[in-house]
């Protein structure tokens, strides 16, 4: 059976490794990984905040650097090649020029707003897919992740305290 719980996943290991790993999963990214931090492993808020930021830089930096060999790759195969051509065409053309209008905000946001499906996962790939370069899409990203994790940070704390006044 599949255990479904993330504070589970990395049961055995130090806390910090814990937050650590989580803040690098794309589907716990930082959201999950600061209120477990926080308020399951009871770490101090600091300590997580910049575990929780540099476990989700990590793979951003492997995804914007190993993207365009895949890509290369990919795109010579025979089948899969012409279909990714294509969405990345249509990609392009749908977002293309908001893009150039709004470019490096609409980046930062869009990694910085705390909500299902947006992170810095999903900022690598949208980096890759317009065609931003290493050097300026790492910092977007990185300024990105540092607002969701001040975001998910004062929530935590906020709705923790919250709570342990309920109860």
């Amino acid at each position: 059976m599949i255990n479904l719980n993330p504070v589970n996943w990395f049961v055995g290991l130090p806390s910090e490794l814990a937050v650590f790993l989580l803040s690098m999963i794309p589907i716990t990214e930082l959201r999950a990984s600061i209120p477990i931090g926080i308020e399951v492993y009871h770490l101090p808020v600091f300590e997580v905040f910049l575990l929780a930021v540099v476990g989700n830089i990590v793979p951003t930096i492997f995804i914007l650097l190993l993207m365009p060999r895949l890509h290369g790759w990919i795109i010579n195969q025979k089948f899969i090649g012409n279909i990714l051509k294509k969405k990345l065409i249509q990609a392009e053309k749908q977002f293309g020029e908001k893009h150039v209008k709004f470019g490096a905000i609409a980046l930062v946001l869009f990694v910085g707003i705390p909500l299902p499906f947006t992170g810095a996962w999903t900022g690598s790939l949208a980096a890759f897919i317009f065609n931003i370069p290493f050097k300026k899409s790492l910092p977007l990203i990185s300024i990105g992740v540092c607002i969701a994790a001040m975001v998910v940070t004062l929530i935590t704390i906020g709705a923790g305290g919250a709570l342990r006044s309920l109860f």
